[in-house]
């Protein structure tokens, strides 16, 4: 089943850890279930004085992602990600790399 996936990231590689912030993170890493496809950007609203959590959800929508990996979420964040039926995880662990949640992925 296709399921679109993005991951917020503390760098542009799979040995990158999970960065903590949503809004304000620094990349973000896309991932396709069904092609395999990564994407690596950097987060174009990281800097910004207010609404970065808004414009990147609205952005990892027009992208087509349906679930985000984030160690922490705004409080004004989740409203608008139902709105979306975009999921929200947060991982027991968000000491992992990205290449290791890839892996998990994969593996459901």
């Amino acid at each position: 089943m296709f399921m679109k996936f993005a991951v917020t990231s503390r760098g542009n590689s799979l040995e990158a850890g999970i960065d903590q912030r949503f809004g304000r993170c620094a990349y973000i890493v896309t991932f396709e279930t069904v092609t395999k496809t990564l994407e690596f950007f950097p987060n174009p609203f990281k800097n910004d004085e207010e609404g970065a959590g808004k414009a990147l959800v609205k952005l990892l929508d027009e992208k087509g992602v349906q679930r985000v990996v984030s160690g922490s979420f705004g409080i004004r964040i989740k409203d608008l990600m139902d709105s979306r039926q975009m999921q929200m995880i947060i991982p027991h662990d968000c000491d992992q790399t990205v290449g290791h949640l890839v892996d998990l992925i994969e593996k459901r």
